[in-house]
This record gives structure tokens, C-alpha cells and sequence, in this order.
């Protein structure tokens, strides 16, 4: 079964569900009308179908390697690229004064998990160009700005991120990267970086990398850091890439999947770089980029899972396997596979409702700068981007067991959707961080962002009381149950809090989906929404109880053993 992008879902999402018309009545995004927005994802999605999804397995069975220095990529991964550049969705959401399209982030979020699921390995490469398009939109001078932002919105040079080190992974107050002024505006690098995502390819004039580094006398700690635009090649006096920088790839990561992703350890020898942002202000310049790629990496898990629910039921439909309740003749009609099926989609919805209620948060702030949209947007962003990278692996998962022993023999694809979204758990901040970010930081303001979200969850529960009672009532005391659970986890220690951190995020994320689909079965009465919205609230949602329990639990048995207990 070929992949098919879900366009109908976003539209309907966007339509019913997340308000993306309160980020069009906006000055900032006005022209993000309903009929510009169906035609670009129509485009995207065409875009996907034709071009990018029959590179899945050939990044997969002939991935990148390093040749003489250089990085070659996947057979097609340059054809494709191209087709993405020119097609101008690099620049998606950059701002239209240097070439982009200036669409929300809402739009973007859904081309960026429409190419996540025909084709991960390959997407990650624009997205971490926006990533840094973004910073460098918010913390670089103008002359960088004017001189990197028009090659890398239109796709002639790509982008990367460089914070982590061998010795400073989640820490990166510990790396040993350093600056040293070159006296005329330019500082020299030098330091090594690890699991650098396209850190180069072979189709790009250049690759521009954001390189965290500490100057001589900078305190310790992240206060110490700041954020250097390193390029591959460095311009020359007309603004194209010119003469080798002194930085190379020093190899690439043997992995469990992503194959045509090429993950680079990245080698820096006093090469050039210039400074984004202030001296000191690496952490918050790049944090800019991080975030970002925190609602990116969302997606991509979005993405991997609705790629691997089609593969699976595209399998379903076709496979004949023992004597079926139904009239197909096909496993689809086995109870367990049916339940399987269902599980997959309902769990992908919802996560891609959160991804997208997410960017529209994001969205709003940026054209209003209003506090509350910001604080909403940031209480957002770790349940996006846990819940959508844990349901991409579980959906995943599951998509191989629907195929059964077929799903194990690597020929039917199946496996490489589990292979690749796998390390979305773990970068840009694992999914332990995220937790832990949503009970401390993200709980600063006394629960107030959170609390507005539940009123609003149940407010919209109360109405629909009359058309669903069963349904609003169990969506409505879920949210109750978690906005106490809020309110007991902001008065205890952060060890305590940390403890339950994980369990609270998912049920969190399982209320938030009650709602999403809640309201989907409401403007799609007798629909396929209200069909799988009845499957989630009452096979799904009741797991909220239990996670909440053990975000109560404390932090006692977490702890209980010691470190040689746990080793005897």
C-alpha cells in the first residue's frame, strides 16, 4: 500500500479542532487563509507521495558513507532534497524579507510530518535547516542574517546543530569546545562534537553549522557557553561557498536505523565562525532552535507512526489467514488485528491534535506576544514532543505485529519504521527530560497554564454533554482528576516530582486526546471521527487513572534500592 498523505485530517483538524482560524484572523498570518492552506498541503502532499516516499527503503538498504572525506548519501536523497528545496519548503515558515513563505507553524508542523512519514531519514535534513533559520532569525546580526538566511531558506545550503560532546551529552554545561577571538570579528573553533544529524552531504553547496563553544575565561556551566556559525565552506566576497573552513567529518555513527540520515562525529580545528548572539548567550540562542526541533522531532514521530499504520494496513487488507469473522476473507477481519488497527490510528490522532494544538500555541505568540499563548506554547512543547515520539514507537511496534513473522523478515519494510523513529525518544532532549521540564519549569507559574487548559477542556466536555453524555462525562472527569494531580505534584520537592514526572506527562498527553477526539466526534457525527473517538475514550483514556496513580506515588520505591542492590 503506498503511502497517501492525510490532508483530510489536518483540514479537519485545523477546521474543528485546534483553532488555526484565531491564527489567521491575525494581522501576522492573515494570508493563511483556508483555501491558501488546502493548496499547500495538497502540494506537500503530492510532493510526499510521488517523490519522497519511494526513497524510504533506499535510505535504508544503501545508507550514507564516508568517502575520502566526503559524505555520500543514499541513492535518490539528491533528487529528493532538490525537490524540496525548489518546491520552497525549507523556508516554509522563515520570514518572506529573505526569501521564505512566512506560513504558521501550524502548516509547517503538517508538511513537516507528512515528509516525516514518507521518508524520515531524508526530512531531517530540512528540519534542522529551519531549526537554524529560525535561530539565526531571532539572535544573528544583520549581516549574517542578509548573507546565510536567503541560501538556506531556498535550499542551496543546508544547516546543523552542535551541542553535544563525548563527555556532554543532556549536560551540555560540561562540553570543552573553545573560542578564541581572531581579533576581526571572527573567532576561531576548535573541539569535537558527536551524533551531528547531516552534518554534511554531497548536494548542498554548503553546510552551516551552529557550534556551542566556551571562550577563554567563561565561567563554567551553560552561562559560559556561546552559539558560533561555523560554514563548511567560507563565503567568498560575492556570497557563495568559497575555500574548505578547517573542519571536517571524522566518521559516522553505525546505526540502529535512520541509514540515510548520515550522523556525523565533527571535528573543529580553529576553523572560522562567527558569534550569534551575545557573548554568554549560546544556551538561549540555541534553545531557539531546540525548541523548534522539539515540536519537529514531535512530528517525526507523528509521521513514522501514520507511515507504519498505512504499511500495516495496507498488509491487513491483503494478507488471508485463518477463517475470519468477516466477509474479506483478509486478517483485517481477525478481532486482534481490528483492535490493533484501531489502537494505531486513534493514538496517531491524537498525538498529531497535541503537535498541532502545540504550533498554534507557538503561532499565536508569535503574532500577538502574548503571555499567556507563550506560557501555553511552553507547557506544550515536552508533552508534543514525549507523547508523539512514544506513541511513533508503540505505533510502530505494533505495526510489526500486525504483520506477524512477515513483520521480523526485513523485506517487508515493516521493521524500519521501528528502527528509524526509535531515536526520537532520545534527541533533542529524551523524553525523561521532557517529563521533568513539564513538572519544574514548566510548573513555575503555580499551574496557572495548565489549569486554563483544563477549564477549557472542560468547558468544552460540559457542552457536549447533550450529544454525548458517556463521552463528555469520562473526558470531563479525566480532566478533573489530572487538574488535582497538578495541584498536589506543584506542592511537593522536585525529587518527588521527578519520580512521577513520566507518568504524569502520558496522562496528561491521554487527557489532552480524550479531548481532541472528543471534539472530532462532534463534527463528525455518525463519522469515522466519532468512531474511533469512541474507541480512544473508552479503551484508552481509562489508562489516565493508573498513570496518575503512579505520579502519586512518591519517590520512596523509585529509590529504595541502592546502587550495589541493584547490581547483586
Amino acid at each position: 500500500m503506498p503511502y497517501r498523505a492525510p490532508v483530510d485530517d489536518y483540514t479537519f483538524l485545523f477546521d474543528h479542532v485546534v483553532g488555526l482560524d484565531q491564527v489567521v484572523a491575525t494581522e501576522r498570518f492573515a494570508d493563511a487563509t483556508p483555501d491558501v492552506t488546502t493548496a499547500i498541503l495538497t502540494e506537500a502532499g503530492k510532493l510526499c507521495e510521488d517523490v519522497i516516499a519511494p526513497l524510504q527503503r533506499a535510505g535504508d538498504l544503501h545508507p550514507a558513507h564516508l568517502e575520502n572525506g566526503v559524505v555520500r548519501t543514499s541513492p535518490g536523497y539528491a533528487e529528493g532534497y532538490k525537490a524540496i528545496a525548489e518546491g520552497g519548503w525549507v523556508g516554509i515558515a522563515a520570514d518572506p524579507e529573505y526569501g521564505g513563505m512566512g506560513l504558521p507553524m501550524t502548516v509547517t508542523t503538517a508538511v513537516n510530518e507528512m515528509m516525516s512519514a514518507a521518508c524520515l531519514s531524508l526530512q531531517l535534513a530540512p528540519l534542522m535547516t529551519q531549526g537554524q533559520i529560525e535561530a539565526l532569525e531571532h539572535h544573528a546580526s544583520d549581516a549574517i542574517k542578509d548573507l546565510y538566511l536567503p541560501k538556506l531558506i531556498s535550499g542551496e545550503w543546508t544547516g546543523t546543530m552542535n551541542l553535544t560532546e563525548p563527555q556532554a551529552g543532556s549536560d551540555v554545561g560540561a562540553l570543552s569546545s573553545k573560542a578564541e577571538d581572531n581579533g576581526d570579528g571572527t573567532y576561531a573553533i576548535t573541539g569535537q562534537k558527536i551524533y551531528i544529524s547531516w552534518g554534511d552531504n554531497d548536494f548542498t553547496d554548503n553546510v552551516c553549522h551552529l557550534v556551542l563553544a566556551r571562550l577563554p575565561g567563561a565561567p563554567v556551566g551553560t552561562k559560559g557557553i556561546s552559539l558560533f556559525l561555523v560554514p563548511r565552506n567560507l563565503p567568498d566576497d560575492n556570497g557563495n561557498a568559497g575555500v574548505a573552513n578547517t573542519l571536517k567529518v571524522v566518521s559516522l555513527e553505525h546505526k540502529m536505523g535512520l541509514h540515510g540520515s548520515p550522523t556525523c562525529v565533527m571535528q573543529y580545528d580553529g576553523a572560522k565562525g562567527w558569534m550569534v548572539g551575545p557573548e554568554g548567550g549560546g544556551m538561549a540562542a540555541m534553545f531557539t532552535m531546540m525548541n523548534n526541533a522539539r515540536l519537529g522531532v514531535g512530528g517525526q514521530g507523528v509521521g513514522a507512526a501514520e507511515g507504519a499504520y498505512q504499511h500495516a494496513l495496507g498488509y491487513a487488507l491483503d494478507r488471508k489467514q485463518g477463517k475470519t469473522e468477516g466477509d474479506t476473507g483478509t486478517i483485517i477481519d481477525h478481532a486482534d488485528v481490528r483492535r490493533m488497527l484501531m489502537t494505531m490510528r486513534a493514538e496517531t490522532y491524537a498525538a498529531r491534535g497535541i503537535a498541532l494544538m502545540c504550533a498554534v500555541a507557538i503561532d499565536m505568540t508569535t503574532a500577538t506576544d502574548d503571555a499567556t499563548w507563550k506560557s501555553r506554547a511552553a507547557l506544550l512543547t515536552p508533552i508534543a514532543k514525549a507523547f508523539g515520539t512514544d506513541i511513533g514507537n508503540e505505533v510502530a511496534g505494533m505495526g510489526i505485529q500486525v504483520h506477524g513473522g512477515m513483520g521480523f523478515v526485513e523485506e517487508t519494510g515493516a521493521a524500519q519504521y521501528a528502527r528509524d523513529v526509535r531515536v526520537t525518544t532520545i534527541y533533542e532532549g529524551t523524553n525523561g527530560i521532557q517529563a521533568m521540564d513539564l513538572v519544574a519549569r514548566k510548573m513555575m507559574d503555580g499551574g496557572e497554564a495548565a489549569a486554563r487548559i483544563f477549564d477549557e477542556i472542560e468547558a468544552a466536555a460540559e457542552a457536549a454533554r447533550s450529544t454525548f453524555p458517556k463521552m463528555a462525562e469520562a473526558v470531563w472527569q479525566a480532566s478533573e482528576t489530572l487538574r488535582e494531580t497538578t495541584e498536589w505534584m506543584i506542592a511537593q520537592n522536585h525529587r518527588v516530582r521527578f519520580a512521577g514526572a513520566v507518568p504524569y506527562l502520558r496522562a496528561f498527553a491521554r487527557v489532552l486526546g480524550g479531548h481532541i477526539h472528543l471534539a472530532s466526534a462532534l463534527n463528525d457525527q455518525g463519522g469515522a471521527h466519532e468512531k474511533v473517538a469512541r474507541f480512544y475514550i473508552q479503551r484508552l483514556l481509562p489508562e489516565h487513572d493508573s498513570l496518575l496513580a503512579q505520579a502519586h506515588a512518591g519517590d520512596y520505591d523509585v529509590y529504595a534500592l541502592t546502587p550495589e542492590e541493584f547490581a547483586a
